[in-house]
């Protein structure tokens, strides 16, 4: 197997050793900067020898490094700075998530592509716009991030592990995204038994925080552990044909009475991408709270570059 990873800032250099010292595929890293993907690629070979690691890891400013891969990530992008707009953001990070996809899917006809750039379920929906593939190929990291962050809140409050909580944060991966208490499980019980409503809102209202308050401490960086620990958990359930289900941004066609649209929804990743998108049985005002994320959303999608 063969992974490419284009943009090799923290997220995606962080995703690149992650995945290379997971070794069950070679990595090409992919930058236009210069320099960047060759430094940090050669660093990465350097520690074989402690890690043990035996699939090979390269770095470009070319992608024809990255040629015959089977998942592209696509991580490159810019972050919002202070006086931008979302609309800027958005036309800025769609013409580079378009010239990733045409040059990548040149090279690699067969490849699936997992999108971290953000807003990323606008950037999923682009994506899949641009390369005409089916919806199974393409998807994006939305609430395996956000249920990780949950998870972590939901384990500080209740001392145990945060493995022991199944997260189900879904919707927009934003502001609008919706944290799922009855469906967020610690130790086999659902979180809305084990904590008061006005718990539940203040633990969600810290994942939907979750990245700026990283942000708020750093001053000058944000997060990229957690991140590139999502993604590598997604590639590893393609990689190994796991069948495990997740949440990700996928395109809908009538699931949860919506269509044309990405959000983040469970769905069963295996070898070939999304295997089936799960329809949880959401009550009339869970739902609700779906379709107003699913409305963010179409909003960014309308700025998108005609």
């Amino acid at each position: 197997m063969k992974i490419t990873v284009v943009g090799a800032g923290n997220v995606g250099a962080t995703l690149a050793q992650r995945l290379i010292e997971k070794n069950f595929a070679d990595v090409a890293l992919v930058d236009v900067i210069e320099g960047i993907p060759q430094g940090k690629t050669l660093d990465m070979r350097q520690s074989a020898n402690m890690i043990g690691f035996t699939h090979k890891i390269v770095g470009s400013n070319s992608y024809d490094v990255t040629s015959g891969s089977d998942i592209v990530v696509i991580t490159a992008g810019i972050a919002r700075k202070p006086g931008m707009s979302r609309d800027e953001l958005v036309g800025i990070n769609a013409k580079i998530v378009r010239e990733v996809i045409e040059k990548s899917l040149a090279l690699s006809p067969h490849a699936m592509f997992i999108i971290v750039t953000n807003p990323v379920d606008t950037m999923t929906y682009l994506a899949l716009k641009v390369s005409n593939l089916p919806r199974d190929r393409v998807f994006g990291l939305s609430g395996v991030l956000d249920g990780g962050r949950l998870a972590a809140f939901v384990a500080e409050e209740l001392n145990v592990n945060a493995s022991d909580v199944t997260p189900c944060v879904m919707g927009e991966h934003g502001g609008s995204m919706v944290v799922y208490p009855r469906f967020t499980i610690v130790n086999g019980k659902p979180l809305s038994e084990l904590v008061d409503d006005s718990k539940q809102k203040t633990l969600a209202e810290r994942t939907v925080n979750g990245g700026a308050e990283i942000v708020s401490i750093m001053k000058t960086s944000s997060a990229f552990y957690a991140p590139s620990a999502s993604v590598a958990h997604m590639v590893s359930a393609v990689a190994t044909d796991s069948g495990m289900i997740m949440n990700c941004a996928a395109l809908l066609d009538g699931e949860y009475g919506l269509s044309d649209v990405v959000i983040g929804v469970p769905v069963e990743l295996g070898r070939g991408g999304i295997k089936k998108i799960v329809e949880l049985p959401l009550n009339a005002e869970e739902l609700a709270a779906l379709k107003v994320s699913a409305e963010a959303v179409r909003k960014t999608i309308s700025a998108l570059p005609k």
